[in-house]
């Protein structure tokens, strides 16, 4: 080809990415697509807020309520009671708006690729209340799930407010789930990375200025409500030894196998329950509802969505080994079992949750190696694994590295972190686990949501 066709021709592709980063509409229709990411950006950061804020007072509430049943003759029945009679109720407001059963995410990804059409805004709130019910009730459930469909489709209504093309739609309702996950983790970076790495697996001029304009309006407007914080307070950890780093790929490895295990686990309670439609939606999570309120009782660590634990994990509590396999194992059944349920909530917080705690058993299981593995270790390895269990389960280790950088203000534990995720990710993959969303999108696709 001449050398003439041959500039003509790069001439004529930078032009075609130059009109797909700007369409529809050219620049006007990007600053539309920008004033809209902000208007819903703001909406999204006030709601998730609140959503937040509800979460927190009914984990007090909910710690009231097991501190007086401990202390009263038959006061037993109560949580189990009111953790059944909240999980009903919650999938009782399913019923009613079904895209609001479990996390959320897989529908914004189906809306995405084009698959179904957005949710409509009695979504937003189905998701508040049910969510405030199943994870507020103790269901072992994570607030992202909500807050990023939340945000979704808050998106998704500003945009056709303003009567923007389809085009529009969809990327406002993409960078909104964004930045419904960064308010419900206070991790701007995080929820911008969840959009590139999770949800679409691509950058371009619109999608990236939208996403940034949202999730920093929505993460500054939630701050008013939850405040200017960290999510988890660490203490200050020097930076992992390199004669350590081996330690922690074998965590990774380990922590893949577990994550694969998990989403396995998850996937098959989901189809469970959906070949259990014969009996009402109500009534199975009523069950799993009272199941989870035993386990409340026997020790509230074991169930919620688990920033309790986390933080405990995080400032050097000391657990013993009994006691941290005990936590593990029934948070690892009773977070697929919680999904299961079809109430809204998501997996994200109680998989943090998990991993700290999968971090803190590692290392009382290998103390023994030499060199002496001291208490900052443990810690690090608790970090870790809340980033490792994501990437394995997820597979989006860049976004659940910069969450746990944000969520805990910590930055020394990033190479370990890096090496950790690497080896549970190639776990995974070896071992054909497919990412979580994934599976869970093909389920909501082929119209098998629990209901």
């Amino acid at each position: 080809m001449a050398p003439q066709a041959l500039l003509s021709d790069a001439r004529r592709r930078t032009m075609s990415h130059a009109t797909a980063d700007t369409a529809p509409g050219g620049a006007r229709g990007l600053l539309w697509i920008i004033a809209i990411a902000a208007v819903a950006g703001i909406g999204t950061g006030l709601v998730g807020g609140a959503f937040r804020w509800v979460l927190d007072q009914a984990d007090t509430l909910r710690s009231t309520i097991v501190t007086w049943a401990h202390g009263t003759p038959g006061g037993w029945i109560v949580p189990v009671l009111l953790t059944a009679l909240a999980a009903a109720a919650a999938a009782a407001i399913v019923r009613l708006t079904p895209r609001s059963a479990g996390s959320g995410i897989q529908d914004v990804e189906a809306v995405v690729r084009g698959e179904v059409a957005p949710a409509p805004f009695s979504v937003i709130p189905a998701r508040f209340v049910g969510g405030a019910l199943a994870i507020g009730g103790g269901l072992v459930l994570g607030r992202e799930g909500p807050t990023v469909h939340m945000g979704a489709t808050i998106g998704t209504a500003t945009a056709r407010a303003v009567g923007r093309p389809d085009a529009d739609v969809r990327v406002a309702q993409t960078a909104l789930a964004g930045a419904g996950l960064a308010v419900a983790f206070n991790a701007p970076i995080g929820g911008a990375l969840f959009v590139f790495e999770e949800v679409t697996h691509r950058v371009n001029t619109r999608l990236t200025l939208a996403t940034l304009v949202g999730v920093g309006l929505a993460v500054a407007f939630a701050r008013l409500i939850i405040g200017d914080r960290p999510d988890f307070a660490v203490a200050q950890l020097l930076v992992t030894p390199l004669h350590m780093l081996p330690l922690f790929a074998a965590f990774g490895i380990v922590v893949g196998v577990l994550g694969a295990l998990y989403s396995k686990l998850t996937v098959a309670f989901v189809l469970l329950a959906q070949r259990m439609r014969a009996i009402p939606v109500t009534v199975r999570a009523a069950v799993v509802g009272a199941a989870v309120g035993a386990a409340l009782l026997y020790d509230p660590l074991t169930v919620g969505g688990g920033d309790v634990v986390t933080q405990l994990a995080l400032q050097g509590s000391s657990f013993a080994l009994p006691v941290l396999l005990t936590y593990v194992a029934i948070r690892f059944l009773a977070g697929p079992l919680s999904y299961a349920a079809g109430t809204p909530g998501g997996l994200f917080a109680p998989l943090l949750a998990l991993g700290a705690l999968l971090g803190l058993a590692f290392h009382q299981a290998t103390a023994w190696l030499p060199p002496a593995i001291d208490a900052d270790i443990a810690l690090t390895l608790a970090l870790v694994g809340m980033s490792t269990l994501f990437a394995a389960v997820v597979r989006a280790p860049l976004t659940g590295i910069a969450l746990i950088v944000e969520m805990t203000a910590t930055t020394s534990v990033v190479i370990p972190m890096i090496v950790a995720a690497a080896m549970a990710v190639l776990t995974t993959t070896l071992l054909r686990s497919k990412p979580i969303y994934d599976s869970l999108r093909e389920i909501f696709v082929d119209g098998h949501v629990v209901r």
